[in-house]
Formats: structure tokens, sequence, C-alpha cells
């Protein structure tokens, strides 16, 4: 456990608590990036560390603590250059509640569309979730040896109690007759039986439990009693259409009708593979301290929760201070509700009261028709940090074409390989397929990375469709030629090329 001094007027000692488990430094946490997405170094920085400060603000003293704010940030450049990818893969290495969401799906007072408040509510939702997980996670050695039990029980039952003889029942009053007296002979069994056949039932049960243990019953079918949700947990009441806070009284209703419905189970046969399976994800859920799960879900959505506001230019209206913005008279009005979320403030949702104060906010967008002072003043206040993102350059598409782990010639040609045909990208059919993108993006529309979509999927379509039935061959060379043999005519068009790519 990491511990930081800090000098004041008496020394004190404050240690990280036990909830940080991502410490990546900003360098780190870049270098992780750049596995995936290329350039746009600035905003990496940016992501790297504000997503460092908030582990760091963990460590400092908790009167200050409650007193360092979020530095916001807004991601400024145009479609496919990389600002939604910087938020999934900020989401895998934050180890915090991390939401991604649309501004364009908020409507004022949630009018048509839901409320602004339903994304704090989402986020405790998925942390919720993330702390449960962890939990069943570190129960799941006690769970594995309950299933197991379970299973052995159903195929071994437990040796019965000794019986005892039951004293005929007496009634005040009432004499005893000999029908009353008249019970079964049934002889109790010795002390010594019962030993024996306990002794007996034990080692047969250690004998299928080796069975268990070593696979060698997993085919075997058994009778399972498995536990259904009663069928309101499956049913909406009062949708997206309902209006502000609807969803969040309908979730309510729904939960109190699902407790008061009993839960059904359903007698199945299946093999103990999945026996096992069913039963360790019940006994975990057993395991797991509901009330503990709540309080640190909370905790840590205030502490360290992120929420990517994408498309933040689409609630923008253009030409505010003109006294324009079109006939969408919503927008302003979302990002006013937007404001005192953003800003801190205490939202209501199922587990209890959220506080906002201390969540990170990285908002995004293109602005290609409206700029960032088309924001409200107070909304532009709380994103202090702005980052611009480079347009995509020829040697981008280079770059995007190979490095990446998940780099898109990698996927067709695993998506072939898994058809027996290797495919092999030679370095001037890449330089080839570069300048395309950017060509095209520079003449039509300029949408990023999203233009080696088009194109690869374009240059590859026939083969797509031909293997395996007319494609034999084992091993297939993508040269300059053949990329300009199947795509020169339709970048020269420029009338099909506005379709097709």
């Amino acid at each position: 456990m990491e511990e930081i001094t800090t000098t004041s007027e008496t020394s004190q000692t404050v240690e990280a608590p036990p909830e940080s488990k991502f410490q990546l430094t900003p360098h780190e946490i870049v270098a992780e990036l750049d596995k995936y997405i290329i350039g746009q170094s600035n905003a990496k920085r940016s992501v790297a560390i504000a997503l460092r400060n908030r582990w760091r603000r963990q460590q400092v003293p908790e009167v200050l603590r409650e007193e360092i704010m979020p530095n916001n940030i807004i991601l400024i450049g145009p479609t496919g250059v990389g600002k939604t990818e910087i938020a999934r893969r900020l989401a895998r290495l934050a180890g915090a509640p991390f939401l991604k969401v649309e501004a364009t799906k908020y409507t004022e007072v949630g009018y048509v569309g839901r409320d602004v408040e339903s994304m704090i509510r989402d986020l405790t939702e998925l942390a919720i979730t993330m702390v449960k997980s962890e939990q069943m996670e570190a129960a799941e050695p006690k769970a594995k040896a309950n299933a197991e039990e379970r299973i052995l029980d159903i195929l071994v039952p437990p040796a019965p109690q000794m019986q005892r003889a039951q004293s005929p029942m007496m009634f005040p009053g009432v004499p005893v007759s000999s029908t009353i007296t008249r019970m079964p002979n049934v002889q109790p069994r010795t002390p010594a039986e019962t030993r024996e056949q306990a002794e007996l039932n034990e080692n047969t049960r250690n004998r299928f439990r080796e069975k268990l243990r070593a696979n060698e019953m997993d085919e075997k079918e058994i009778e399972v009693d498995i536990q259904q949700a009663p069928p309101i947990a499956s049913m909406q009441i009062m949708g997206p259409l309902g209006g502000a806070g609807m969803d969040e009284i309908g979730q309510n209703i729904q939960d109190i009708l699902g407790g008061m419905m009993p839960k059904r189970n359903k007698r199945r046969r299946v093999p103990i593979s999945e026996a096992r399976a069913v039963f360790e994800q019940e006994e975990a859920a057993k395991l797991v301290d509901m009330d503990s799960v709540v309080r640190e879900a909370i905790e840590r959505v205030e502490s360290s929760g992120i929420i990517f506001l994408d498309e933040i230019d689409k609630v923008a209206s253009g030409s505010r201070r003109d006294g324009g913005g079109g006939p969408d008279v919503s927008r302003e009005g979302v990002q006013r509700d937007l404001l005192p979320i953003v800003e801190g403030s205490n939202v209501s949702t199922r587990y209890g009261i959220v506080k906002t104060d201390h969540i990170l906010f990285i908002a995004s967008g293109a602005f290609h028709v409206t700029k960032p002072s088309d924001l409200i003043p107070e909304l532009q206040g709380r994103f202090p940090i702005r980052v611009e993102l480079d347009s995509l350059t020829q040697e981008d598409f280079v770059k995007i074409l190979t490095i990446p782990e998940n780099a898109l010639l990698k996927q067709y040609a695993a998506l072939l390989a898994t058809e027996g045909l290797e495919v092999e990208f030679t370095d001037d059919a890449i330089v080839a397929l570069a300048r395309i993108a950017f060509e095209v993006n520079e003449a039509i529309e300029n949408i990023g990375a999203r233009r080696l979509h088009t194109i690869l999927t374009t240059l590859l379509e026939q083969v797509l469709f031909d293997v395996p039935d007319i494609v034999k061959e084992k091993h297939l060379k993508v040269t300059a030629k053949f990329v300009e043999d199947r795509l020169d005519k339709v970048v020269r068009n420029r009338d099909l090329s506005q379709y097709i790519l």
C-alpha cells in the first residue's frame, strides 16, 4: 500500500484507499492509447493527466480532497479522428465507473427523450454491476465448494439422521384409544448403525467428489431447479417517453412488483457441467452483501466516476449571438439541464442520493456547423480544458492500417484466414489505400479513418463473396495494381464515389 506524506504544521500520513487499483502513470496511459490510436498526442496527454488526477486526488488529505474539482475536458475535431476511440480505450484503462452517452438522446425535461439525470443513474447501475462482479469473483472459491455440495446432494443424498420412536400424541381430556396408539412398526436405528450408514454415505460422496473434480461426470445429466425471474422483471413500465424522472419511477414500480411476486423454479434436466455453472452463479449471488455493494458503488461513482459526453456540438445553438438557433428550441434547454449535473448536484437514484461534484466529464464534438463558443457561457466555463484534434494525413492512414493491434488489415486478414485464405498486403498497396482514403476525404467529405472501412470493403467485396465457393487459392497478394484496378474507376468518377466511398 502506497503512502504519501504531506508536510504541514504537524506531519501526517495519508494511506491510499483500497479501491485505488488504477495506478498507471500518464506516460503509461499514453503508451496504452498509442496501441490503438494514431497521433492526437495532445488529446492523449490531456485525458492521461485527467485520469491520473483521479487517482492523485484519492491520496491527498480528506479536508483538501473535497476541494479538488475535476478539470473537465472538451475534445474538438472532425469525425473519425479518434475522439470516440479515445473514450472506448479509456473505459478499459480507467478501472472506475465509466459511461459513454450521446448528447443527442437527451431533450429538455425529458420531453420525447431522456432527462439528463438518467446518465447519473446509468453510471450508478454500471458501478453496482462492477462492484457486485468483484464481490462475486472474490466469493468464487466458496461458491464453487457450495455448488459442488449441491450437485453431490442430488447424486448422493446425505444419510438420514437416526430415527427416534415417537410417543403417542395425548390430548387433554381425551383418553388414549387403541386406534390412536396403533402406529407403524418403525424400528429405530442404533447409534452404531447410524454411524456405519453415515460413513458409507460419506465414502460414496467422496468418490463422486473426486469424479466431479476430475470432470469425469460432466456429460451426466441431472435434474435441477433453476430460478426464473418473475415476468414483471422483463416488462418496461413508463419507458423513455414518460417524461422527466418517469424511467426512475417505472424502475421503482418494477422493483416493488418484482419483490411481491414469488420467484418461479423450473425443473430442467441438464448436464452436470451446465448445472455446475448455474449453481456457482446462484451461490456466488447469495454470498454478496448488497448493502456493502451499494455503499461502495456510490462511493466509486462520486469519487472516480467518468462520463464521456459525445456529440456535444449537436446541442449547441448555431449563431446564438445573432439570436438564431433554428426551430429546435430544446438545444439550449438541454445545455441548461446539463449545467447543474456538470457543476455538481445531488441526483436521486434507486440506490440513494449521488453527488456529482467530483465526476469527471469529457465532452467531444466535431463542431462543423457550430463552435464551442455557441454553448451557453455557464457550460463553457465547466469545461476549462479544450483540446483540438488534428485531421488525419496520408501518413496517418498508413500507420492506422498497420500499427494498431486492431488494425483493419489485420482484421480482414483474420476473417479470410477462417476460410483458409492467407492475405498479404504489400507496402505499395498500403500506400495506395492511404492515398485514396486521403484524396476521397479531401474531395468529398472528411470522415477521417472511417473512410478506410468503406474503401477496404469495396476493395475486398468480390473476394469476400467468392470465398470459399469460387476462390480456391490459399494465398492472395494484394498489390498496388490490385488496389488501382478495383478502386481507380470509382475514385475517378466523382458522382459514383459519393455513393460508394
